[in-house]
């Protein structure tokens, strides 16, 4: 099973590699991976029998003859990607290189009666809607909260109220598709172990902060998800036992003093400009009023510290941090580096923090990646799931 997970990945590395750089060479994507030239060559000739990388056009060289280059086939397939947040879905269409071809915002309320019903229900509609090429092999969902299984997808949120809601398979029983569900913030680590940070690191920490706050480990190239799924709930770590209440009925958490309702509680407690929304608070702030330069300054300080103790503990070679509160980062820096810095174990003190752009639909993507890596790790968290998933695009292929 060693042999077969150790080929997984390298399958899941050589798919993310040209999707990061484009078309290579065996031997450039050899040197880059660090792999055997014989190793390359079996690999790329599976993937392309299954339809996923084709022969392009040759490499000029110095001496010697010219060498092929290989290249994704973007049309092998597509996933569906939905993110569902505290009052909106977003939806996106990904090919199986990554690119975007659609995206859909529907108003949601995860608190109704007939929640999942309405969730089934938009889905649906879109997957109605898109073309019948490339063939769609898969449906993911990223939600707030713990998920028991990608394959099962039970679904536990305190901020929306559910408890154990059958998200999974309330989507496949609608949809009649292989569907994952996943926590968000793992879904954008499967994202970056696909076409980011993945391709060159196997030990990484996904960090979010925007409405909420989260973070995913990466160990060995595999996201670490608990005894029930739940880990990396980094939101809720105790930071004051007497601090504001949190929105999972504790007081004192990371996020209730960072996250957005926080930020803007601290702002208002200061008499600060432009409290009606993070945006407008950034906007304060870098037009200079300095309260709200020290609420984003001290919130900053907060994260710092508690991202040192998460990276103390698990030992990451990068941190990457993402959100809709990684557009006003400038503003978290001077609080989040030194208390960060100051905190770290000495050997630890020089690791990278690497900020990403962010977009609307990004969380969405991350969901869908979560099936287009599936065909290409097969001894996975994708279960039955994944095998369906491998299905429909081998039959897709032929």
């Amino acid at each position: 099973m060693a042999g077969t997970d150790r080929g997984d990945l390298t399958r899941t590395a050589i798919l993310a590699l040209l999707g990061t750089l484009g078309p290579l060479s065996r031997s450039e994507m050899a040197r880059e991976l660090d792999l055997s030239p014989a190793t390359v060559t079996q690999l790329t000739k599976e993937l392309i029998g299954h339809g996923m990388l084709e022969e392009l056009d040759h490499r000029p060289s110095r001496g010697g003859r010219p060498a092929r280059r290989l290249g994704l086939v973007g049309d092998a397939g597509r996933a569906l990607g939905v993110k569902v947040t505290a009052d909106h879905l977003v939806l996106v269409d990904v090919r199986l290189d990554g690119e975007v071809l659609g995206s859909w915002q529907v108003p949601y309320d995860p608190a109704a009666p007939d929640a999942l019903d309405h969730l089934a229900g938009a889905v649906e509609s879109v997957v109605r809607a898109i073309p019948e090429a490339p063939p769609l092999l898969g449906v993911g969902v990223g939600v707030p909260g713990s998920v028991d299984d990608q394959a099962v997808g039970t679904v536990s949120t305190p901020t929306f109220g559910w408890q154990a809601m059958p998200v999974g398979e309330r989507l496949r029983r609608r949809l009649e598709l292989p569907v994952l569900v996943e926590n968000d913030v793992n879904a954008l680590a499967a994202a970056e172990r696909l076409y980011g940070r993945g391709r060159t690191h196997r030990d990484f920490l996904v960090m979010t902060i925007g409405r909420g706050v989260g973070a995913a480990i990466v160990a060995d190239g595999r996201i670490y998800r608990g005894a029930r799924g739940g880990a990396g709930e980094f939101g809720h770590l105790p930071v004051d036992p007497g601090g504001p209440r949190c929105g999972c009925g504790a007081r004192g958490c990371l996020e209730a003093f960072v996250g957005s309702a926080g930020l803007l509680a601290a702002a208002r407690a200061r008499g600060c400009a432009g409290t009606g929304s993070v945006a407008g608070l950034a906007r304060a702030a870098e037009a200079g009023d300095p309260a709200a330069r020290e609420v984003f300054a001290e919130a900053g300080a907060i994260l710092g510290r508690a991202a040192a103790g998460l990276v103390n503990v698990v030992d990451p070679e990068v941190v990457v941090v993402l959100g809709e509160g990684t557009a006003g980062w400038p503003l978290w820096r001077p609080g989040f580096e030194p208390a960060l810095r100051a905190q770290l174990y000495p050997d630890r003190r020089g690791i990278p923090v690497e900020v990403e752009s962010w977009g609307d639909t990004s969380w969405a993507q991350g969901a869908a990646a979560l099936v287009l890596a599936t065909p290409f790790d097969a001894a996975g968290a994708a279960g039955e799931q994944g095998r369906l998933v491998r299905a429909r695009l081998i039959e897709a292929a032929l």
